[in-house]
C-alpha cells in the first residue's frame, strides 16, 4: 500500500495541537522528531518532554488529498501556514519486513544473546533470550541496557536472589535468570511494562515474579539491579539500602557519565561502594557492594 506524510516543524507548544488536528482530520499516524538535534536526556518523572523544534508528521493513505488535509490543518491550527507544509510520498514497500530488518541479534558479552522471534538464533548454545521490540522500554538498543546486560554476562549471578528494579521489558530480569540466577524478582511503576515483562517471561520459559511497585514486596537480595534514571536512582537510595543484603551487589544505571560522581557520593552515605564505572556513549553504569556491618 502506498502512504503519503505531510509534516512541518514548529515550536514545542504547537507540537501537540498539531498532532491533535492530524488525527482528528484522519492520519494513520503521528510522529514527532527532533528538528534541531536537541538530545533529551533525563526527563521529569511523568512527562513527555517535546523538543523547542519539533518536526511533526501525519501519515495519509496515497489517496488522500493532501490539499485538502492541509487546508483542514490551517483551519484547525492557524498558527501554522499552509506554505509551512510538505507532502511527500513514501515508497511502496513492505513497512512491516522494513521495521522487522531493523532489529537483528544482538550479542552482550561472551554468552548472551538478545534475539526476536523472526530470527534465528546465531548460537544455538549461547544464554539466548527471545525478545521483541515492544511499548516498554528495553531492548538492548539503548547503551544503558547495553552496559547492563554485558555486566551481568561478565557477572553471572549464579545461584543468587537477583531484583530487577524499573523492569521495562523484563529483559534484565530475563538475563539475571538464564544466567544462572537462583530466584529473579521485577518491579516497574509502569502497568505496561508489568504486562510486557510477564509476556516476554513465558516466551522465554522464565518463572519470574513482576509486579507494581506499590504491590512489590522481597527480602533482601544479593544483587540488585535499576537501569532508571539519575535523579529516581538518588531518591530511591533508601529502598535500595533496604533491598540488598549486606555484602550484597548493587548495580545502577540509566544516568549520564557526569552525574556518576554524586550519585557515588551519595550511596556512600548508605554504606555502598560503588567503585565499578563503565561507560558507552554519554551513559553509565556504577556498580559495587554494600558493607557487610550495614
Amino acid at each position: 500500500m502506498a502512504w503519503i506524510q505531510i509534516n512541518t516543524v514548529v515550536e514545542e507548544a504547537l507540537a501537540e495541537p498539531l498532532s491533535d488536528a492530524f488525527m482528528e482530520i484522519g492520519a494513520c499516524s503521528v510522529t514527532f522528531e527532533d528538528a534541531k538535534d536537541q538530545p533529551i536526556f533525563e526527563p521529569e518523572l511523568g512527562t513527555t518532554p517535546i523538543w523547542a523544534k519539533t518536526k511533526v508528521i501525519g501519515l495519509f493513505d496515497a489517496e488522500t488529498d493532501a490539499k485538502q488535509v492541509i487546508e483542514n490543518l490551517t483551519g484547525l491550527v492557524p498558527q501554522v501556514s499552509s506554505e509551512q507544509y510538505k507532502v511527500e510520498q513514501l515508497e511502496d514497500k513492505d513497512w512491516i519486513r522494513a521495521w522487522m530488518d531493523q532489529f537483528q541479534p544482538m550479542q552482550f558479552g561472551e554468552r548472551l544473546w538478545i534475539v526476536p522471534s523472526w530470527c534465528e538464533a546465531p548460537q544455538a548454545d549461547a544464554v539466548n533470550l527471545m525478545l521483541d521490540p515492544g511499548m516498554a522500554f528495553g531492548t538492548g538498543t539503548h547503551p544503558t541496557t547495553s552496559l547492563c546486560l554485558t555486566w551481568l554476562d561478565r557477572h553471572a549471578p549464579i545461584d543468587l536472589n537477583v531484583i530487577d528494579y524499573g523492569c521495562g521489558s523484563g529483559i534484565l530480569a530475563l538475563a539475571a535468570q538464564k544466567l544462572g540466577a537462583r530466584r529473579v524478582m521485577g518491579t516497574d511503576i509502569d502497568p505496561q511494562a508489568i504486562i510486557a515483562s510477564e509476556q516476554n517471561a513465558q516466551r522465554n520459559q522464565a518463572d519470574i515474579a513482576f509486579s507494581l511497585v506499590q504491590d512489590f514486596n522481597s527480602e533482601p537480595a544479593d544483587l540488585l539491579v535499576a537501569n532508571i534514571l539519575a535523579g529516581p536512582l538518588k531518591e530511591l537510595a533508601p529502598e535500595f539500602e533496604r533491598l540488598v543484603k549486606p555484602g550484597g551487589t548493587l548495580v545502577l544505571s540509566g544516568l549520564l557519565e557526569t552525574q556518576a560522581a554524586e550519585l557515588q557520593a551519595h550511596y556512600r552515605t548508605l554504606g555502598f561502594e560503588l567503585n565499578t564505572l563503565q561507560t558507552k556513549e554519554e551513559w553509565a553504569l556504577l556498580a559495587g557492594t554494600k558493607s557487610a556491618l550495614v
